[in-house]
């Protein structure tokens, strides 16, 4: 398949990554990769941390230097916008009227940040988190003295949150669910961070709705919560979770469920078209389950997927889906998903900033939450792939090692 042209819609952490995994392979056939902003493939976790204290520019956060792209014989095209796929002619529409032809085409579009539909949402200052542009406008808008309103007690909030607490911003995190995290994390953790954050000064508005941003003059003064208070804020960023840009593929006649259905090898049902990253709606092997994943590991997962099947190579072994996230000292690792749990251990203490939560279905363990446990985490991730049934009573034993409970 090398003489083939492959041509990738999306130049995220995912797409930049299949294009230079395709290289690494073999592949040895033109590579189009099309991206919607001004600047090459980037890293994005780093958006709502080291970009927003001033730690990371475009350039140090970039996959690959502009130069590679080039040198590896790839076509970048950056301010670029996919509008169509015609699947019978194999040909890409963009927004300038552009057509570009493929042999085997990626989908790598990504997720947008999910809006609010309430009044003032289109306030100046109502800002998001997913791209360079927004953290730079949201970097622009925090500091000493100003007020953030954070509206989602989620990870991107929670570590903006964080960010804005090391600036100098007053905070406040508005959260409809009883606690934080309450959708991806077990209580034990939403309470952890809670206090964490409560103790460095972020106040929290739990069980809180929003009906409303206020404006003076355009631009945002406060948001009008559900019991008709006003928390006043020079900025809001809004971090109510994501949705999978999967109308190209939906107007191509491919199947979607929450995201691109994709198999094993991230290929769709069109066998000249594959999904990967946060669009894609994928197989978990290790769950025997369909799942759509938002994180880096998964991009490069199935970034090598694709890559490998193009270029016809044997395919890569499943791998522990796993996240991280990094707020003020603390280092969150998570690997596993805890689909089905009816167990949960706490090993450590968390009073002491140092311990993980392991969750379990009867002696198999699915997925752990380790906070600067670092060998909790990675023992936990062999343990999940393994599909290795675990004493209950080892994990909570903190005298014995993480080495011999895997063992």
């Amino acid at each position: 398949m090398s003489e083939q042209r492959v041509v990738i819609v999306g130049a995220g952490h995912a797409g930049g990554s299949a294009a230079a995994f395709l290289r690494q392979y073999g592949f040895a056939g033109p590579i189009v990769l099309i991206g919607e902003e001004p600047i090459p493939p980037y890293q994005r976790p780093p958006l709502s941390k080291a970009w927003l204290k001033g730690e990371a520019d475009a350039d140090s956060l970039a996959l690959k230097p502009l130069e590679f792209y080039a040198e590896h014989g790839m076509d970048l095209r950056l301010n670029a916008v996919a509008v169509s796929i015609n699947r019978g002619e194999q040909v890409v529409t963009l927004a300038d009227g552009q057509t570009v032809p493929y042999d085997v085409l990626i989908l790598a579009t990504g997720a947008r940040a999910r809006k609010l539909p309430i009044p003032g949402a289109d306030l100046a200052g109502v800002l998001e988190l997913r791209t360079a542009a927004d953290a730079e406008a949201l970097k622009a808008a925090i500091g000493p003295g100003k007020r953030l309103a954070v509206i989602g007690g989620g990870y991107v909030g929670l570590e903006a949150a964080a960010s804005g607490r090391a600036l100098g911003a007053e905070v406040v995190v508005v959260e409809r669910e009883p606690r934080v995290l309450a959708r991806v994390a077990c209580e034990t953790l939403s309470t952890f961070f809670q206090d964490y954050h409560r103790d460095r000064g972020v106040v929290f508005e739990l069980d809180a709705g929003v009906e409303a941003f206020e404006g003076e003059g355009g631009r945002i003064v406060g948001v009008r919560l559900s019991d008709g208070r006003l928390i006043a804020c020079d900025a809001a960023l809004v971090g109510v979770g994501a949705t999978p840009n999967d109308e190209l593929a939906k107007d191509a006649g491919l199947e979607c469920a929450g995201g691109v259905v994709v198999d094993e090898d991230a290929r769709t049902a069109d066998p000249h078209i594959f999904a990967i990253g946060d669009v894609a709606h994928r197989p978990l092997p290790l769950y025997d389950r369909m799942f759509r994943l938002e994180s880096v590991p998964n991009a490069l997962e199935q970034a090598k997927q694709a890559a490998a099947a193009i270029a016809g190579r044997p395919a890569p072994a499943p791998e522990t889906p796993w996240f991280w996230s990094d707020q003020y000292d603390l280092k969150l690792q998570i690997a596993g998903i805890p689909f089905e749990a009816d167990q949960v251990i706490v090993r450590g203490d968390p009073a002491e900033a140092r311990f993980a939560v392991f969750h379990l279905k009867g002696d198999r363990l699915l997925a752990v939450e380790a906070v600067n446990a670092p060998p909790e985490f990675m023992a936990g991730k062999m343990l999940i792939a393994q599909r290795k049934a675990v004493a209950p009573e080892k994990l909570r034993d903190m005298s014995v090692s993480m080495k011999n409970v895997a063992a």
